[in-house]
Protein backbone atom coordinates (compact mmCIF):
# COMPACT_ATOMS: atom_id res chain seq x y z
CA UNK A 1 0.00 0.00 0.00
CA UNK A 2 1.40 3.43 -0.83
CA UNK A 3 1.57 6.13 2.00
CA UNK A 4 -0.89 8.81 2.19
CA UNK A 5 -0.70 12.04 1.15
CA UNK A 6 -0.84 12.83 5.10
CA UNK A 7 2.29 10.21 6.03
CA UNK A 8 3.96 11.70 3.01
CA UNK A 9 3.48 15.13 4.33
CA UNK A 10 4.58 14.38 7.87
CA UNK A 11 7.47 12.47 6.27
CA UNK A 12 8.38 15.44 4.53
CA UNK A 13 7.78 18.01 7.33
CA UNK A 14 10.43 15.77 9.29
CA UNK A 15 12.68 15.55 6.38
CA UNK A 16 12.78 19.41 6.52
CA UNK A 17 13.16 20.26 10.39
CA UNK A 18 16.12 17.60 10.28
CA UNK A 19 17.73 19.54 7.27
CA UNK A 20 17.21 22.39 9.05
CA UNK A 21 18.32 21.76 11.96
CA UNK A 22 22.12 20.66 10.55
CA UNK A 23 22.34 23.61 8.40
CA UNK A 24 21.37 26.24 11.18
CA UNK A 25 24.32 24.87 13.85
CA UNK A 26 26.94 24.47 10.88
CA UNK A 27 26.20 28.02 9.13
CA UNK A 28 23.70 30.37 11.44
CA UNK A 29 20.38 30.76 10.67
CA UNK A 30 20.68 34.32 8.83
CA UNK A 31 23.28 32.49 6.36
CA UNK A 32 20.80 29.55 4.92
CA UNK A 33 17.85 30.65 3.50
CA UNK A 34 14.56 28.62 3.01
CA UNK A 35 14.98 28.05 -0.54
CA UNK A 36 18.41 26.16 0.73
CA UNK A 37 17.10 23.88 3.44
CA UNK A 38 14.22 22.87 0.62
CA UNK A 39 17.29 21.73 -2.27
CA UNK A 40 19.11 20.53 0.61
CA UNK A 41 16.22 18.21 1.88
CA UNK A 42 15.72 16.96 -1.24
CA UNK A 43 12.67 19.01 -2.14
CA UNK A 44 11.79 19.81 -5.36
CA UNK A 45 9.56 22.70 -4.37
CA UNK A 46 11.72 25.28 -3.19
CA UNK A 47 8.56 26.87 -1.35
CA UNK A 48 8.65 23.49 0.63
CA UNK A 49 9.55 25.31 3.74
CA UNK A 50 7.07 28.07 3.76
CA UNK A 51 4.18 25.29 2.73
CA UNK A 52 4.79 23.00 5.78
CA UNK A 53 5.96 25.78 8.50
CA UNK A 54 5.09 29.84 7.17
CA UNK A 55 8.12 31.41 8.14
CA UNK A 56 11.73 31.10 9.45
CA UNK A 57 10.62 31.68 13.11
CA UNK A 58 8.10 28.97 13.15
CA UNK A 59 10.25 26.68 11.50
CA UNK A 60 12.86 27.48 14.30
CA UNK A 61 9.85 27.08 17.47
CA UNK A 62 9.24 24.15 15.27
CA UNK A 63 12.61 22.11 15.86
CA UNK A 64 13.09 23.25 19.36
CA UNK A 65 9.64 21.76 20.27
CA UNK A 66 10.67 18.72 18.47
CA UNK A 67 13.16 18.08 21.20
CA UNK A 68 11.18 19.75 23.86
CA UNK A 69 8.77 17.15 24.44
CA UNK A 70 11.52 14.39 25.50
CA UNK A 71 13.44 17.04 27.27
CA UNK A 72 10.07 17.83 29.30
CA UNK A 73 9.29 14.09 30.29
CA UNK A 74 12.63 13.65 31.82
CA UNK A 75 12.66 16.95 33.61
CA UNK A 76 8.93 15.60 35.05
CA UNK A 77 11.10 12.41 36.25
CA UNK A 78 13.33 13.87 37.87
CA UNK A 79 11.25 16.83 39.74
CA UNK A 80 9.27 13.55 41.12
CA UNK A 81 12.00 12.01 42.39
CA UNK A 82 13.82 15.51 44.46
CA UNK A 83 9.84 16.49 45.31
CA UNK A 84 10.87 18.97 47.81
CA UNK A 85 14.62 18.65 48.13
CA UNK A 86 16.70 20.81 50.53
CA UNK A 87 19.69 20.11 48.50
CA UNK A 88 20.65 23.23 45.66
CA UNK A 89 22.25 20.04 43.21
CA UNK A 90 19.35 18.51 42.91
CA UNK A 91 16.97 21.72 41.70
CA UNK A 92 20.21 22.49 39.20
CA UNK A 93 20.56 18.70 38.02
CA UNK A 94 16.76 19.39 37.17
CA UNK A 95 18.15 22.10 35.29
CA UNK A 96 20.99 20.45 33.49
CA UNK A 97 20.57 16.54 33.11
CA UNK A 98 17.28 16.05 31.15
CA UNK A 99 19.00 18.22 28.44
CA UNK A 100 22.51 16.36 28.52
CA UNK A 101 20.27 13.16 28.59
CA UNK A 102 18.60 14.24 25.45
CA UNK A 103 21.53 15.11 24.00
CA UNK A 104 23.31 11.77 24.96
CA UNK A 105 20.52 9.64 23.45
CA UNK A 106 20.94 11.76 19.75
CA UNK A 107 24.54 9.67 19.52
CA UNK A 108 27.06 11.11 17.28
CA UNK A 109 26.92 13.44 15.04
CA UNK A 110 23.84 15.60 16.91
CA UNK A 111 23.30 18.99 16.02
CA UNK A 112 20.68 20.62 18.34
CA UNK A 113 23.26 21.69 21.33
CA UNK A 114 24.62 23.31 17.98
CA UNK A 115 21.40 24.87 16.93
CA UNK A 116 20.53 25.70 20.57
CA UNK A 117 23.46 28.17 20.97
CA UNK A 118 22.88 29.56 17.34
CA UNK A 119 19.78 30.77 17.81
CA UNK A 120 19.72 31.73 21.53
CA UNK A 121 22.44 34.29 20.38
CA UNK A 122 20.24 35.42 17.49
CA UNK A 123 18.91 38.88 17.97
CA UNK A 124 15.23 38.00 16.21
CA UNK A 125 14.86 34.40 17.84
CA UNK A 126 16.39 33.98 21.12
CA UNK A 127 13.40 35.98 23.29
CA UNK A 128 11.20 33.71 20.70
CA UNK A 129 13.51 30.34 21.64
CA UNK A 130 13.61 31.85 25.63
CA UNK A 131 9.93 31.98 25.79
CA UNK A 132 9.16 28.22 24.03
CA UNK A 133 11.71 26.72 26.84
CA UNK A 134 11.06 29.04 29.98
CA UNK A 135 7.17 28.86 29.87
CA UNK A 136 7.11 25.03 30.47
CA UNK A 137 5.56 23.81 33.69
CA UNK A 138 8.43 21.43 35.04
CA UNK A 139 10.90 24.70 34.15
CA UNK A 140 8.68 27.39 36.20
CA UNK A 141 8.69 24.34 38.97
CA UNK A 142 13.03 24.33 38.94
CA UNK A 143 12.93 27.99 39.41
CA UNK A 144 11.15 28.14 41.93
CA UNK A 145 12.63 25.45 43.76
CA UNK A 146 15.89 27.63 42.95
CA UNK A 147 14.48 30.95 44.27
CA UNK A 148 14.00 28.89 47.82
CA UNK A 149 17.04 27.76 48.38
CA UNK A 150 19.68 30.82 46.90
CA UNK A 151 20.18 33.60 49.22
CA UNK A 152 18.38 36.44 48.40
CA UNK A 153 20.08 38.10 45.63
CA UNK A 154 18.74 41.96 43.93
CA UNK A 155 16.59 41.35 41.06
CA UNK A 156 19.40 42.80 38.36
CA UNK A 157 21.96 39.87 39.99
CA UNK A 158 19.30 37.32 39.99
CA UNK A 159 18.82 38.20 36.24
CA UNK A 160 22.79 38.40 35.57
CA UNK A 161 23.16 35.02 37.11
CA UNK A 162 20.12 33.30 35.45
CA UNK A 163 21.68 34.48 31.79
CA UNK A 164 25.12 33.10 32.79
CA UNK A 165 23.70 29.99 33.58
CA UNK A 166 21.61 29.90 30.73
CA UNK A 167 24.73 30.57 28.39
CA UNK A 168 26.99 28.25 30.16
CA UNK A 169 24.22 25.56 29.45
CA UNK A 170 23.59 26.30 26.15
CA UNK A 171 27.30 26.66 25.00
CA UNK A 172 29.46 23.82 27.21
CA UNK A 173 26.79 21.30 25.37
CA UNK A 174 27.24 23.04 22.08
CA UNK A 175 31.42 22.94 22.76
CA UNK A 176 31.15 18.84 23.76
CA UNK A 177 28.60 18.02 20.54
CA UNK A 178 30.89 19.95 18.31
CA UNK A 179 33.91 17.95 20.21
CA UNK A 180 32.35 15.00 19.40
CA UNK A 181 31.79 15.41 16.09
CA UNK A 182 35.07 16.33 15.22
CA UNK A 183 36.68 13.62 17.05
CA UNK A 184 38.23 15.62 19.81
CA UNK A 185 36.75 15.73 23.02
CA UNK A 186 38.73 14.40 25.91
CA UNK A 187 39.16 10.58 26.20
CA UNK A 188 37.07 10.10 29.19
CA UNK A 189 34.81 12.60 28.90
CA UNK A 190 31.23 12.07 28.91
CA UNK A 191 27.54 13.76 28.53
CA UNK A 192 27.27 12.49 32.30
CA UNK A 193 31.13 14.23 33.05
CA UNK A 194 29.74 17.48 31.37
CA UNK A 195 26.54 17.17 33.13
CA UNK A 196 28.64 17.23 36.67
CA UNK A 197 30.60 20.25 35.52
CA UNK A 198 27.84 21.94 34.75
CA UNK A 199 25.86 21.57 38.25
CA UNK A 200 29.13 22.43 40.11
CA UNK A 201 29.10 25.71 38.23
CA UNK A 202 25.50 26.56 38.22
CA UNK A 203 25.60 25.85 42.19
CA UNK A 204 28.52 28.47 42.48
CA UNK A 205 27.13 30.95 40.60
CA UNK A 206 23.90 31.38 42.59
CA UNK A 207 25.97 30.85 45.71
CA UNK A 208 28.61 33.60 45.08
CA UNK A 209 29.23 36.52 47.08
CA UNK A 210 27.62 40.07 45.84
CA UNK A 211 30.37 42.65 45.56
CA UNK A 212 28.64 45.84 46.61
CA UNK A 213 28.09 47.94 43.47
CA UNK A 214 27.38 51.69 43.06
Amino acid sequence: MSPSKSDRGSETRELILVTAERLFAEHGVEAVSNRQVSEAAGQSNNFAVGYHFGSKEELVVAIVRRHSESIERRRTELLAEISGSPDLRDWASCLVRPTTEHLASLGSPSWYARFMAQVTTHPALRQLVREVVSSSRTMQHIIEGILRLVPRLPEDVWQERSDMCRLMIVHMCAERERALHEGTARPHSTWESTAAGLVDALVGVWLAPVTARR
